[in-house]
């Protein structure tokens, strides 16, 4: 699955679209402590997480996620947006909980 088929799924709402669509994700991964998910976010991660701010998009680009998912109904503060339309982070939104977002996503990766 590409993180444009996730995008396409209609199950998780736009806040960038990034450069690399066509990029394969490998698995989700959840965690909102940015020292955690630095060291231990798997590469091409679909990342799920509450943490709305420009660390987020920084962990994200040092871990080569995929993509970022905002969970929960949280958002991304103004700066972050602008931070992930320059660095061309694709960023995602879901009223889900962390857990049911990354069992979704699963869920797809495996269907």
């Amino acid at each position: 699955m590409t993180v444009q088929n996730l995008i396409d799924s209609g199950k998780f709402g736009t806040v960038n679209v990034g450069g690399d669509t066509a990029r394969g994700i490998t698995k989700p991964f959840c965690c909102d402590l940015l020292s955690i998910a630095m060291g231990r976010a798997p590469e091409g991660c679909a990342w799920v997480t509450v943490m709305g701010n420009m660390n987020t998009l920084a962990v994200a680009s040092l871990a080569d996620a995929a993509c970022v998912i905002m969970a929960e109904g949280t958002q991304l503060d103004e700066t972050a947006v602008k931070k992930a339309k320059e660095q061309e982070i694709t960023v995602l939104k879901t009223e889900m909980p962390i857990f049911e977002a990354a069992l979704e996503i699963y869920r797809m990766l495996n269907a």
